[in-house]
């Protein structure tokens, strides 16, 4: 087994331990470009992030299981990766769905958790000023 698919494999692996990893509530300040499989393009704003995947806003739902390419920004990074979507959930203003990533390769794996690890940094040091 060559080095890649074997750090594919560990990824997958710890995120099947029953451990669920660190996750961000982002409150729609990040956006994100939904790139579909007919090339047309829909804009979101995600909620919820997590190495794993997360829970974006949309105005009109996608179907289940559609897999997707995702763009954004976090911090310093530009993510641009697959996605499947899951069940939708409609909300006050349009709907939540979650998704989740797939065939992430390991170096945006881990740009994205470092990216992740300054927000969590951020809101320690925030709840030791009192903010």
């Amino acid at each position: 087994m060559d080095e890649q698919a074997t750090s594919e494999k560990t990824s997958v692996e710890t995120t099947k331990s029953g451990q669920r990893p660190p996750r961000v509530k982002l409150r729609g300040s990040v956006l994100v470009l939904v790139r579909l499989p007919n090339k047309r393009n829909v804009r979101a704003a995600i909620h919820q992030l997590s190495v794993t995947g997360g829970v974006m806003h949309l105005e009109k739902p996608l179907d289940e299981k559609l897999e997707v390419e995702l763009v954004f920004h976090v911090q310093e990074a530009t993510i641009r990766t697959k996605a499947q979507m899951l069940f939708p959930m409609w909300a006050t203003q349009g709907w939540m769905q979650p998704f989740r990533f797939v065939d992430m390769p390991e170096m945006t794996r881990e740009s994205l958790n470092e990216q992740l690890k300054t927000f969590f940094g951020q809101a320690a040091n925030g709840a030791a000023a009192g903010v």
